[in-house]
């Protein structure tokens, strides 16, 4: 084999090498996962957070196979306009502590009812009874498969 091609195969394998670790991440604990499973920590601590702040009628649904905004919308009601900034807030601080992710936009907390925190996978909002109804953002995206999350399952 030739210098060159010895060259060009270790580069490449370098290449591949360097690619698989970027594609992983640690945890809190210090546990390697892909991509895919800190997307799914994302949804699984955000609906944690939001149900210790009482969020109520979560839904979680897949949009990864009919839109290219995200990989998940999360929808949550919160009763009043201190619960709706409340449960946005609990998500941030959550995210950020086991995560170290932070929204990569925030929209709509100065009125509080209805936040929209866009992590680029994940899409929360977090939105008042009537603000929900008048939306209807569910019945938009209903194509997409719904994920039945509870606090039992999580």
């Amino acid at each position: 084999m030739s210098d060159n091609l010895k060259t060009v195969n270790s580069a490449y394998r370098a290449i591949v090498e360097n690619s698989d670790a970027a594609l992983s991440q640690r945890d809190s604990v210090g546990e390697t996962h892909s991509r895919r499973d800190s997307i799914w920590f994302l949804v699984r601590d955000a609906v944690s957070a939001a149900e210790d702040r009482k969020g109520a009628d979560i839904v979680v649904l897949r949009v990864s196979e009919v839109s290219y905004l995200a990989d998940y919308f999360v929808f949550i009601t919160g009763f009043s306009r201190v619960q709706v900034r409340a449960i946005a807030q609990a998500i941030q601080e959550k995210v950020e502590k086991e995560l170290q992710r932070r929204p990569r936009r925030t929209e709509g907390e100065a009125e509080g009812s209805w936040v929209l925190l866009d992590y680029g996978d994940v899409m929360l909002h977090i939105l008042m009874p009537r603000e929900r109804e008048f939306y209807n953002l569910e019945a938009f995206w209903s194509h997409a498969e719904r994920i039945e999350l509870t606090a039992s399952s999580i």
